[in-house]
């Protein structure tokens, strides 16, 4: 039984040897191949500048010596769709005519160094929600979101021309095992927007790309941070097998019981709790990984998400990671023994 074999058992919604681990950095401190890892088309990319990048829709992003320079945000103030109503004027679907996709998918594989056999590829990406507060700010945004809901809906409508004929020449020519879906409509406490709104704007663009992997017998994965436990019908309507990376501001056990292995709760993990604090001791972060397996496991449908995120120069985050990947591997098999 590899890492892969195992991963995918359980994003199938069977009952795996071990608890998997999904990851979202490599871990140079694991004894065993990365179960999955992400990968992303080369081109388009995004353009370096002196402060940061700008993505490839016109959007600059500048990362924070706090969390480690990852992940970027929005530069402040810098705002490139100060009009829903003009978004014609603005966005750009980047040209994706002249790419060889064949050989950029053989390069990227072999640049990343896979062991097909042995682990997992998950693609996918984009966001609609978070694109059009990149562009316009959240106030902004969101208001755009209540006045003008045909504009957002146009836009959201021109974008995923783009993504869909990305998701659909990368599922053929890099083959990944799963296909991943990337909106952040909530914070901790609770949606930026109502589960209607979600509906009417969002979710139709979420089911066209879940639709592309439905067809190609992929695995779909959705990515949604924050308190989105509202969304999970919608979810498991369009597809949803995985949801990432699931925390612990939702009812992650009633959502365990109601859905049983159906839906793959990846995460569990109080990535905000003690754990996670500067001063964070060896034993409280060891037993924080304890914790969350012994709650979430049992029976399957739950993979352990779980990293160290640290300010730059603090020498203490490369500690805290081996920790967790140390007590993720020595309690891992526990469950299911």
């Amino acid at each position: 039984m590899t890492e892969k074999d195992n991963f995918l058992m359980c994003a199938r919604g069977e009952t795996p040897e071990w608890v998997p681990r999904y990851s979202f950095r490599a871990d140079d401190y694991s004894p065993v191949p990365e179960a999955s890892v992400q990968i992303q088309p080369s081109a388009p990319a995004s353009t370096r500048t002196e402060t940061g990048v700008t993505n490839i829709w016109g959007v600059e992003l500048v990362g924070t010596a706090s969390t480690g320079g990852c992940p970027s945000m929005p530069k402040p103030g810098k705002i490139i769709l100060p009009d829903i109503t003009k978004w014609r004027d603005v966005i750009k679907k980047p040209d994706i005519s002249g790419i060889d996709w064949e050989k950029m998918a053989k390069d990227d594989l072999d640049k990343a160094k896979i062991d097909r056999t042995q682990t997992a590829i998950r693609m996918g990406g984009g966001g609609y929600f978070i694109s059009l507060m990149n562009f316009m700010g959240f106030a902004d945004g969101l208001v755009a979101m209540h006045e003008e809901p045909d504009e957002v809906y146009a836009l959201f409508d021109y974008m995923s021309e783009y993504y869909t004929e990305v998701t659909k020449k990368s599922v053929y020519y890099y083959k990944p095992d799963i296909l991943g879906i990337a909106d952040d409509v909530a914070t901790a406490l609770q949606m930026f927007i109502s589960p209607e709104m979600y509906r009417r704007l969002v979710k139709p663009f979420h089911a066209r790309i879940a639709q592309i992997g439905l067809d190609a017998g992929l695995i779909v994965d959705m990515h949604c941070c924050g308190k989105c436990e509202a969304l999970i019908d919608d979810w498991r309507e369009i597809g949803v097998s995985l949801w990432n990376p699931a925390q612990i501001s939702n009812d992650l056990k009633s959502i365990k019981e109601k859905y049983g292995n159906s839906l793959v709760i990846c995460g569990g993990w109080d990535s905000q709790g003690p754990a996670s604090y500067p001063d964070a001791t060896e034993e409280v972060i060891r037993q924080s990984v304890r914790d969350c397996i012994d709650e979430y496991a049992e029976g399957g449908g739950f993979m352990f998400v779980g990293s160290a995120y640290a300010a730059v120069g603090d020498e203490t985050a490369e500690d805290k990671k081996r920790w967790i990947t140390e007590e993720y591997m020595a309690h891992r098999e526990k469950p299911y023994k």
